[in-house]
């Protein structure tokens, strides 16, 4: 999917779309109540066969006239993540497809910008070669919230061993403030409590905006209820906050929006409805 921002081409490169989690899990706010309504307002982020989360994995190409940008970088191939079986190990070539269906190669890649340290945010940033995690883009500059690798390399767990710390070894990473600008079209907007760090992502030309989400919310149901959290949200209480301030900024600006795990297109815009908000899809 490619989507123009003035004149800046964003291209949507996916990865999966795999029925995740029960949805009473994935949101524990939720209650029968709120299921029954995002069978309702949400039916194609459910399974049909299962009931579960159909989340799509998606990175976002940037070219601007300045940079290209690859912002979140999926899963990958080969991580040895193993809380999601469909994530552990995967060999698969539909991201890579992707990147080459954009006119692009993993050389062309100037900057990859990390919303935030999560597994499915960080996989491409390596890949295994001969035994070791190698960066994927060898030309790329890494950005990576500077609140999020404090954290995260506090305690490093697989995901950060496998694709963060070789990006820091072989000197391709920089560690940016919330609230950094790339260029004169891409900035970062802060948007912290999913990860102590996390970003969304802002681009602008000749007076058109878009805002990559990154996972300030994996769902439309959260326009209607901002108050629901995401089970794996760092601090749910500053995730919920951040989530009713960054849909009141969005929907008064009339921005296009890129849901990271919205359901496919995942283009729309925020609208006031009733005491929250709703999704228009485009």
């Amino acid at each position: 999917m490619l989507i123009r921002v003035g004149n800046i081409e964003v291209w949507r490169i996916l990865e999966s779309v795999d029925a995740l989690m029960d949805p009473l899990k994935f949101f524990p706010d939720m209650c029968g109540d709120g299921l029954s309504e995002m069978q309702s307002l949400v039916p194609r982020q459910l399974c049909p066969d299962t009931g579960f989360i159909l989340l799509p994995i998606q990175g976002f190409l940037i070219k601007t006239p300045q940079h290209i940008i690859l912002v979140d970088a999926c899963v990958g191939n080969d991580k040895t993540y193993d809380n999601f079986d469909k994530w552990y190990k995967r060999s698969d070539g539909r991201f890579m497809a992707g990147l080459i269906a954009a006119g692009i190669t993993p050389a062309d890649i100037d900057f990859v910008l990390c919303t935030h340290l999560h597994v499915d945010h960080v996989g491409w940033n390596t890949r295994l070669e001969n035994g070791q995690w190698v960066p994927t883009f060898p030309n790329a500059r890494y950005l990576l919230p500077a609140a999020d690798n404090a954290y995260f390399g506090a305690d490093p767990g697989v995901v950060y061993t496998e694709s963060v710390l070789p990006v820091i070894a072989a000197g391709q990473a920089e560690f940016v403030s919330s609230d950094h600008m790339l260029g004169d079209y891409v900035s970062l907007i802060p948007t912290p409590g999913h990860t102590p760090g996390h970003v969304s992502v802002r681009i602008a030309n000749s007076g058109h905006v878009a805002v990559i989400t990154g996972d300030v919310m994996h769902s439309p149901i959260q326009c209607y209820h901002p108050e629901w959290s995401f089970l794996y949200d760092y601090d749910p209480v500053q995730a919920a906050r951040t989530r009713r301030s960054f849909l009141a900024s969005c929907c008064d600006a009339g921005n296009v929006m890129l849901g990271s795990h919205f359901p496919l297109p995942s283009l729309g815009t925020f609208h006031e409805h009733s005491t929250a908000f709703k999704w228009v899809e485009k």
